[in-house]
């Protein structure tokens, strides 16, 4: 099973015109992060974990030509706003996708994608089958996914294991059960959003100190702003076994 970093950033690290700080300014592609996603593939199956603004961009990067199902971590703009952009698979592969969400993202789908739920449906629209995310493990053909929930400031967003692998976005505290779900794992992939103290997302220090408790073989820490500095400086302060992830990353789980 292969996973694809897809982007490893968020909307504040995201290079902009205005900005002037060495990230944005950076000709090391190492440093071009897109809103966090990523690309699971398996013999049978492809699926996206989140379909944030950039969604579109890196399926052409990527060059994906088959998608099977979308799962959502939480309801967060940067990590659904490129929903819209499956209408694309839907004319290519002449079907509906299924999308895995809980309840709670589901009612945020259907106020911010009105018309994909509407009573009289315009030509053209994504289709979509909701199926919902329990406490539980599921599976989308031969990938089975274990629901581990975190939290981001007060809001609960969901992490997932497939196998040894552990993907984690937007998390700033983390139950002592939920770890036990994660203890094990042979990949970790964790947020560190930037070195300075924030309400609702891991710091540098504070992905370190998760890192060392999991002990993961490796451990890869992404969605980054660019406050936390280039991937080549950053790459220098880590220990052995963990790493700044990049877009286009690709692991084998």
């Amino acid at each position: 099973m292969k996973v694809t970093f897809l982007g490893t950033g968020t909307s504040q690290g995201v290079p902009v015109i205005a900005c002037d700080c060495e990230v944005c300014k950076s000709t090391d592609v190492k440093d071009n992060r897109l809103r966090s996603s990523i690309l699971i593939e398996s013999d049978e199956k492809t699926i996206i974990v989140d379909t944030g603004p950039d969604f579109r961009q890196q399926m052409l990067r990527e060059d994906v030509q088959k998608l099977d199902a979308v799962v959502f971590t939480h309801a967060h703009k940067d990590h659904i706003a490129g929903l819209d952009d499956i209408r694309a698979f839907n004319f290519k592969q002449k079907s509906a996708i299924d999308i895995y969400a809980t309840e709670a993202v589901q009612e945020a789908l259907k106020r911010e994608f009105y018309y994909i739920f509407s009573e009289y449906k315009y030509p053209g629209i994504p289709q979509i089958v909701l199926k919902t995310i329990q406490h539980q493990d599921f599976s989308v053909g031969d990938i089975t996914l274990k629901p581990i929930q975190v939290m981001h400031f007060k809001l609960p967003v969901l992490g997932f294991r497939i196998n040894d692998f552990t993907y984690i976005t937007d998390a700033k505290t983390i139950s002592e059960g939920e770890i036990e779900k994660i203890k094990g794992s042979k990949i970790l992939i964790i947020n560190a959003l930037q070195r300075e103290k924030h309400i609702s997302h891991f710091t540098l220090e504070e992905a370190i100190t998760f890192a060392q408790k999991i002990n993961a073989d490796k451990t890869y820490f992404t969605h980054i702003s660019h406050k936390l500095g280039k991937h080549e400086d950053v790459m220098k302060e880590l220990e052995d076994g963990i790493e700044l992830a990049y877009d286009g990353l690709i692991l084998e789980i």
